[in-house]
Order: structure tokens, then sequence, then C-alpha cells
């Protein structure tokens, strides 16, 4: 995908809405919700967008929704493609490059991921700190053209730090208000800090594998989300990655891992979920 596609792609995209985000959000599998309760919102089906893709994952409505949220306007991707689905990691990384062309100035990466922490327990969120790349291929990689970004950009901070504090605030002032007292008191350290690893996928680890990753210092794995990161960051834009813990690793448990796991986990912390995002967006555009 050229730099013209981009362009093509984005003027496309403002022309079928008034307002010109600076925030965008790619929502990950079972946490689709989210786009749904954005005010005045126009939604446009990807296979309406020129050079966009499809999505075929359940749990990917394959729809890009731009609305507000408390009158803030943002570009939510309500399904994302992966690598995994046949796609080259052109195609997976150009709605962010999109983005980029659109004014974007803070991208919001979510993902349904795999925990390896025994304390990190599914229906948890994890904030991300910095990432493993192995998927075996960088987004980069190829001919590189300077008007997206340099050739050999800085990867030191992927994942901002000052958006990272303002969710933590975000998820305190939750914490307070929902769970400080009464039953649901043991859940109000809800939000974790870890690093998420990338991986090809389709297939779930092996619980080898799973021992190698967390040799490796990761904290969570996942299928997505890293090639979007680079992407971004290539561009300058700012990057908050939020993972939600939908299952433990292949081993820690004695028993398989399934993708219907993934969609009811996502759908159960959907409330918490859009709270912290909600409160999070609202900061970021104040700032």
């Amino acid at each position: 995908m050229t730099f013209e596609n981009a362009v093509e792609t984005a003027e496309f995209i403002s022309s079928r809405y008034g307002r010109k985000p600076k925030i965008a959000v790619v929502l990950g599998s079972g946490l689709g919700e989210f786009a749904e309760g954005l005010e005045n919102a126009v939604s446009i089906p990807y296979d309406e967008i020129p050079h966009f893709s499809r999505s075929t994952v359940e749990g990917h409505a394959g729809q890009l929704v731009l609305g507000e949220i408390d009158g803030i306007p943002i570009a939510v991707q309500q399904g994302r493609f992966h690598y995994y689905e046949g796609y080259d990691m052109q195609q997976v990384m150009f709605p962010a490059r999109v983005f980029g062309r659109m004014g974007i100035e803070s991208l919001i990466l979510t993902n349904a991921a795999g925990s390896l922490k025994p304390v990190m327990s599914p229906g948890t969120l994890m904030l991300i700190t910095d990432h493993i790349n192995m998927m075996g291929i960088n987004p980069l990689r190829g001919p590189n053209d300077e008007r997206f970004g340099p050739r050999f950009p800085d990867m030191s901070q992927v994942y901002d730090r000052e958006l990272q504090e303002m969710a933590n605030t975000s998820a305190d002032e939750i914490a307070k208000e929902r769970f400080d007292a009464g039953d649901d008191a043991e859940h109000k350290d809800f939000l974790h800090r870890g690093v998420y690893c990338a991986l090809s996928g389709p297939t779930y680890e092996t619980p080898t594998e799973i021992r190698l990753y967390r040799n490796l210092g990761a904290d969570a794995v996942g299928m997505s989300t890293v090639p979007e990161a680079i992407a971004a960051r290539h561009q300058g834009l700012r990057v908050l990655g939020i993972s939600c813990i939908t299952n433990y690793g292949a081993g820690m448990l004695d028993e398989p891992i399934n993708h219907a796991e993934v969609m009811e986990t996502g759908a159960r912390v959907a409330s918490l979920f859009k709270e912290l995002l909600r409160r999070t967006i609202v900061k970021i555009s104040a700032a």
C-alpha cells in the first residue's frame, strides 16, 4: 500500500464525517461493543472504504465508526486485520497509516490476550508498557517512504508514558467509585501493567512456548497490535495499548483454550473496559 493509497483512503473517510478526530481506537476480539455507544455516529463498512481489507474473524464487526464520546470526536476501528488471516503486513498496518493521514495524534490499540502471570487473571486488563515482536516479520520491511517516517525509526518508547499515566489515573478513579467497598472490593486492582508478546497465530501457543515467552519477559501473549503500534510510531503518533486478559496461557491450567472463552470474557468485562476507555479519551483530549 502506497502513501497515495493512504491519502486517498483518509480523504474518503474524512468526506463521510464532518469533524476531524485526533484520537482513534482499534478494538480487539470481543471488545466491539464500545463503538456502539458513540453519539452522532457514522458507520462505514470496510468493503466501502478504498484499499481496506475485510475482517474475517468472529468478534470483529468489520466497520469504521466515527462519532463522539462526551462531545469528543473519535474514529473507532470495530475489528482489525490479522496477519494469520492471510493478509500481508502492508494490509495489516494500513489503517494505522490512514489514521496518520487523517490527522490522528493518539492511537489506542486494544486486544484480547492470554495471561502469563498467575496474578493477572481472566477478566482483568493490562496496560501495555512494551512489546516483544515474535511474529517473524517486521511490518516496515521493504522500501521505505520517508513521507510516512524514517528508514530506522526509534522504538525505545513505543507506548507513550503520559498516556499510560492517564489510563492509570482513570483506573484509580473507577476503582474508588466501584470497588472500594462491598463484595467487589477484591477486584479494585483490575488494571495491571506488562509486556505484550505478539505471535503470528492462528494456533494458540504450546505450554513449552509459553514457558519460553515468560523467560523472555513477556506478561501476555496475543496475535495483533504490534504491527499497528510500529506503523503508528513510524509516523510519530502517540500509542496507548490495553489488553483484555481473556485466558491463561497454555499449560498454566489443565484445560484447553478456545475462542469462545475469549469472546465470553470480553463480553463480561465490557462495562469496565468501556468506562476505562471513555475516561482515558477525555483525559487525552483535555491534555
